[in-house]
């Protein structure tokens, strides 16, 4: 199959060397010292027992030239992927599928989905309803991301854990191409169930991104640290509940309680977040996607969210000093050391 990822970041890179390992023919959109580092190696996986594999795939600098493709799955940050989808037609034939891996409420929410909200854009995710106009929902999948991995340098990712890609019709239908689309995740070595009901999965992932990832940017802390401190873990708690009462209003449900999925994320460990690992890097932290469109969804079903409103408000204010002053902020270990008079 061919296969073209745009965006060779963490997640985006880990899918296209294992596609490419399985066999399949890989192109990966990417930019700058990226680009340059998987034109001339390919892409390198850190394994989380120490080992690596290198895996050649092809890169490209736009999506255009990437050449007509049977799969293209988004894997850029939410608010980027209007950016670079602007020439999505030329890629594409008649069957070509798009599987959006973004974190967070996707643009297609509404889409495909008998509601009251049908067809209606999300603007803090699809200002206008661009991306809407752009992809035609009859070629989405729906797709969620549970792999933590991190970009250590330009073409290589670490691998932390996880292998888990759930993907479902956003229609709810079980379809032939969905079934394949599963097998080719499952030929790459990942699991890939077939979900009946896409959306319900979104919530269960987006209700720790929504309030680990931006706590964690805020605080500089670990997913162990936030789970294992009594405040910041309440604090995500009380998130969590605004966030369920909004996916509770629009028809959704959670098949693990609010405890458990705390202590699942407390197990991973310290993993530091995508969104400390903007916030570090100097980089537009993905702060819509995972908060504001919550928020809205919330105004939308009349349900209110002042935790959400608060964390929002905090980490859109450092998201604005990263972007307008071109700063990072990294915590450093103190090297003092107290001495006994």
């Amino acid at each position: 199959m061919r296969v073209c990822i745009v965006g060779a970041g963490s997640i985006g890179g880990f899918v296209a060397a294992r596609f490419a390992l399985a066999g399949e023919t890989v192109t990966v959109v990417a930019r700058g010292a990226n680009l340059a580092a998987i034109q001339r190696d390919g892409i390198v996986i850190e394994h989380a027992d120490g080992s690596t594999q290198q895996s050649p795939v092809r890169a490209v600098l736009r999506l255009a030239d990437a050449g007509v493709q049977d799969l293209i799955i988004l894997a850029v940050k939410a608010h980027q992927v209007a950016d670079v989808v602007g020439d999505i037609d030329q890629v594409m034939h008649e069957q070509t599928v798009v599987i959006p891996m973004q974190n967070g409420v996707p643009w297609w929410y509404f889409q495909r989905q008998a509601s009251p909200y049908e067809g209606q854009p999300i603007e803090s995710v699809d200002p206008g309803g661009r991306l809407m106009r752009l992809i035609d929902p009859r070629r989405i999948v729906g797709c969620v991301v549970y792999p933590a991995c991190e970009l250590v340098a330009p073409g290589r990712v670490r691998h932390v854990e996880g292998e888990r890609f759930p993907l479902g019709e956003i229609d709810g239908s079980r379809t032939e191409r969905v079934e394949n689309l599963s097998a080719l995740f499952v030929r790459a070595g990942f699991k890939a169930p077939v979900l009946d009901a896409v959306r319900n999965e979104i919530w269960l992932k987006l209700w720790g991104n929504l309030s680990f990832n931006p706590i964690s940017a805020l605080a500089h802390a670990t997913l162990a640290d936030i789970c294992d401190f009594p405040l910041s873990r309440e604090l995500a708690a009380s998130m969590m509940r605004e966030a369920q009462a909004v996916a509770t209003r629009l028809g959704a449900s959670f098949r693990v309680t609010l405890e458990k999925r705390i202590d699942g994320a407390g197990k991973v460990g310290h993993h530091k977040t995508s969104m400390l690992q903007d916030v570090e890097s100097g980089r537009d932290p993905e702060i819509d996607a995972l908060v504001g469109s919550v928020i809205e969804l919330g105004r939308i079903t009349d349900t209110p969210t002042p935790h959400l409103q608060t964390v929002y408000a905090l980490i859109k204010l450092l998201g604005r000093r990263i972007s307008a002053e071109g700063i990072s902020v990294r915590a450093h270990a103190s090297r003092a050391v107290a001495q006994v008079a």
